[in-house]
């Protein structure tokens, strides 16, 4: 088969995977094998591929494929998560550029068009995986609204609410204007943003005296129904028992008495609006306050906002503002920075809204995924540093608002048949819910028109949360046989931004459904920033197009770029530099590939030199080897990646490669060429989860393979002990190499003029190794002596000296001047160190590691200047 002068990436990814595909690799059925099994973090249905995908999705890859490898039955799940909010939103923006808004259109027609909306835009973040390279059981797709997972959640929801762990409650929520939903506490953000404090007046009933009250917000004003002042506050004693009129709207309101006050902020009355604060909220509830809600669902003012009805929440502040100021109710206003909450998905700032709401109760929920992880170590988490996070979510859980106003998502199965608090069942269906609602109100007469089912769909992670099970049909199925096979998981791989949101409730569900964890180790990415430290968006334009650089740098070289700076939990800072780096690896490989197939191969003796190198290689790789695997232990990807570098470029490569290279245009002996090419295979192996596509068209190239004999479904390398004996012989030839190396360079004295060498050693301990010093640094001579060569340059290598004669290869006035310049220069190195460590000041106060380096640049010092003085003298 001819091989290509260059690697091309994109003339043979395609190739590949499509081979793969045909071939049925990545599909996995229940076996006699032990599986290995992960399932994806479902991207939303409407996303596109981006870096923290790329990030993510080749860790997976790099895990599914080793496994596959080593033997294991290797299922990774893919799949794509509805996204309420989100694809909702998109599906509402489309529909106005049609001229249809939302209202006007029955629910039906609207999840039309939000089907509509999935099934065009829904497989392409999937697609864009398979450009990555992505090994995932395609045959498995699943989606948190196809039919399975649908029917699971609402299983889920029915039992749960049996359980009395889900109720119907009146409460204060998070409510986003912009998507006109309520967020469960998890998903507001909060930032600190410079506001404004405003100082109103408001008038006393039946006197002329005034109380002046600080607000960061003033439009609710118009739903005060309340003043509070601390008990305890002198200053106040008079207002006791007494009534307020609220500016503009003129509502008469209490004075009430409450500890809740903090007398040390504002003016230490407080105004009361229980319908637009929790704590609010809670104090009118203590003491029986009217409720007055001034918003629209989309945060305009309603019919209580005056004359500023349908105006924006933010444009009646600024207007609100300067009539109070013009009617003289402003006294003052102060800068002011107060933490905002904001929505995590749409951006907008989160209004608290009574709202009736469905909740989880979490308390006892949470108790065994806390124990998993925190107590028994049945789930463990790298970094092990999450596990304060983890912890304190936990810790502090409050029950769960799982009901979000939308229609796109899984709708509540909760059917009313009447019009009082309780008149509702919870049901699998209509015929399950007409059932039980004939029992419960005692009205036989009952038909399924008489009910009518919940608007509100649930929020998306309580679909999420069951899906290592649903996946496998484990919730519909408890007992079938691929849960039973590939659950538990093994590996999770996500983003520590979603501990709570899907990591814990995961593992909460597993616990509740299962009575065991969803999956055995839970590996955390960090955020891809840039090079400045800016998380990557949209917004910022600092994020680049992920199909784009594979096409530039390849698929491998962009895995490969991403990974070598990526360890676990720690945030990578992209530069596209990195995949740069990564093609250059691939193009090493490929050339060294060709180098090897290039050679003429002949039946002749094995050279010393080759025989000593290809032990030493095998040895190294079987070192190497231990190291990989013991980063996989532990997560550490990245590290992995980096010892399969370091070993095929600098060992196989840079060593290797020039240790077994013929002469020009000599042939290599077939002992020879035939270990090498094997050694070459076990890197392939090593590298094909890092870079699936060069290994496996390396791999085709070196013989012809049946699709069984594929490189995908060989076998990992089996480890074996290294000898660290030759590894550290090796290591002591290559600083001999490197001196003569570093005499030929100084000294300009070309590879073609051949040398000799002396070696001051009367143990001749290395002599095994001539021959690979002689043909990578062309010394045609290793001779051993007892005494010093004069008339010759020197180096030393640990207790070893060693001696290249120089005849009349350099001028030796010159030389001595350069040796002498540079002598003096490290004694006056050296005296400063010695001042410096005999500064009992210094040594007393210094830290251990700084007294360490000065003293090992001391030894440097004085090992140098006993080199350097013995080559003068050399010199004569």
């Amino acid at each position: 088969m001819d091989i290509p002068s260059k690697y091309e990436p994109h003339q043979i990814e395609n190739r590949w995977y499509d081979y793969w595909m045909k071939n049925n690799y990545f599909h996995s059925t229940p076996d006699e094998r032990e599986p290995y099994t992960i399932v994806i973090p479902p991207p939303n249905v409407t996303g596109v591929l981006h870096m923290g995908h790329m990030l993510n999705n080749t860790l997976q890859d790099v895990l599914i494929r080793k496994a596959r490898l080593m033997g294991k039955n290797a299922c990774w799940v893919p799949g794509t998560d509805h996204a309420s909010i989100a694809t909702e939103a998109k599906v509402v923006a489309k529909l106005k550029e049609q001229g249809i808004n939302k209202s006007d259109i029955s629910r039906e027609e609207f999840l039309k068009h939000a089907w509509d909306w999935t099934h065009e835009y829904g497989g392409v973040i999937l697609e864009q995986l398979k450009k990555l390279g992505c090994s995932c059981d395609w045959d498995r797709t699943a989606f948190t609204m196809d039919e399975d997972r649908y029917e699971s959640v609402i299983n889920v929801f029915v039992d749960l609410f049996n359980k009395g762990l889900i109720y119907r409650g009146y409460r204060m929520v998070n409510w986003d204007p912009e998507a006109q939903t309520t967020l469960s506490d998890e998903e507001v953000i909060y930032e600190e943003k410079q506001g404004v404090l405003y100082y109103l007046e408001y008038a006393i009933v039946g006197s002329n005296e005034k109380v002046t009250i600080a607000t960061t917000r003033p439009e609710t004003i118009l739903g005060d129904t309340a003043i509070c002042i601390h008990p305890n506050d002198e200053r106040f004693n008079h207002l006791k028992g007494k009534k307020a009129i609220v500016p503009l709207c003129n509502r008469v309101i209490p004075i009430i008495e409450d500890e809740y006050v903090d007398m040390e902020f504002g003016t230490g009355c407080l105004k009361v609006t229980p319908a637009h604060d929790i704590n609010d909220k809670a104090l009118g509830e203590k003491h029986n306050l009217e409720t007055v809600d001034i918003f629209n669902a989309n945060a305009t003012l309603n019919s209580y906002g005056l004359h500023y009805q349908g105006k924006d929440r933010f444009v009646v502040r600024k207007e609100i503002a300067e009539e109070l100021e013009d009617k003289g109710f402003l006294v003052k206003t102060e800068q002011h920075l107060n933490k905002v909450g904001t929505s995590e998905r749409t951006k907008a700032v989160i209004e608290p809204r009574l709202s009736d709401q469905w909740f989880l109760k979490m308390e006892d929920l949470v108790k065994p995924a806390i124990k998993a992880v925190l107590d028994s170590n049945e789930i463990k988490f790298f970094p092990k540093r999450f596990d304060n996070t983890y912890r304190h979510w936990m810790e502090n859980i409050r029950d769960w608002n799982i009901s979000r106003q939308l229609w796109w998502g899984q709708r509540i199965p909760a059917y009313y048949f009447g019009d009082g608090q309780d008149d509702f069942v919870v049901a699998q269906d209509e015929d399950e819910a007409l059932s039980l609602a004939k029992k419960k109100s005692g009205n036989q007469h009952l038909t399924v028109n008489d009910l009518k089912q919940d608007e509100d769909v649930l929020d998306t992670w309580f679909s999420s949360w069951l899906w290592p099970m649903s996946v496998f049909n484990g919730v519909l199925e408890p007992d079938n046989e691929e849960v039973n096979y590939y659950y538990p998981t093994n590996d999770l791989v996500t983003g520590p931004d979603i501990i709570f949101f899907w990591v814990a409730r995961m593992i909460i569900a597993g616990y509740e459904y299962r009575g065991e964890r969803p999956f055995e180790n839970v590996y955390f990415t960090g955020l891809v920033r840039d090079k400045q430290r800016r998380k990557m968006s949209k917004s910022l334009g600092n994020s680049p197009d992920a199909l784009k650089l594979i096409d530039q740098y390849g698929a491998d070289g962009v895995r490969v770029g991403l990974l070598l700076s990526s360890a676990a939990g720690n945030d990578l800072m992209f530069d596209e530099d990195l995949c740069q780096q990564g093609k250059n690896f691939a193009n090493k490989i490929w050339n060294g590939f060709r180098l090897l197939k290039g050679w003429e191969v002949a039946n002749m003796p094995q050279p010393k030199a080759s025989k000593k190198g290809v032990e030493w290689y095998k040895a190294k790789f079987n070192k190497t080897l231990e190291e990989i695997e013991d980063h996989f232990s532990k997560y550490r990807i990245s590290d992995a990646l980096m010892a399969i570098y370091k070993l095929v470029w600098d060992d196989y490569s840079s060593w290797l490669l020039e240790i077994i290279k013929p002469a020009y245009q000599q042939p290599i002996d077939k002992n020879t060429y035939d270990e090498v090419l094997y050694i070459f295979e076990q890197n392939l192996k090593l590298l094909h989860p890092f870079m699936p596509f060069l290994t496996e068209e390396v791999w085709q190239h070196i013989a012809v393979r049946t699709p069984s004999e594929a490189l995908i479904i060989s076998t990992w390398p089996q480890a074996f002990e290294a000898n660290s004996k030759l590894i550290g012989e090796f290591d002591f030839t290559a600083e001999v190499i490197a001196g003569i190396r570093t005499i030929r360079k100084e000294k300009n004295i070309p590879m073609k003029e051949s040398l000799e060498l002396s070696v001051l050693n009367g143990e001749k301990m290395l002599m095994d190794w001539d021959e690979v010093i002689s043909k990578l640094t062309n010394i045609d001579e290793i001779s051993y002596v007892k005494n010093t060569v004069n008339g010759a340059l020197s180096f030393r290598v640990k207790s070893n000296e060693y001696f290249i004669p120089i005849s009349g290869a350099i001028d030796v006035d010159a030389e001595k001047a350069k040796i002498e310049d540079e002598l003096k220069y490290i004694k006056g190195f050296l005296n400063s160190v010695q001042k410096k460590l005999s500064n009992e000041r210094f040594v007393n106060n210094a830290p251990k590691k700084v007294i360490e380096i000065e003293r090992k640049k001391q030894a440097d010092a004085e090992a140098k200047i006993e080199t350097l003085e013995k080559s003068l003298a050399n010199l004569g």
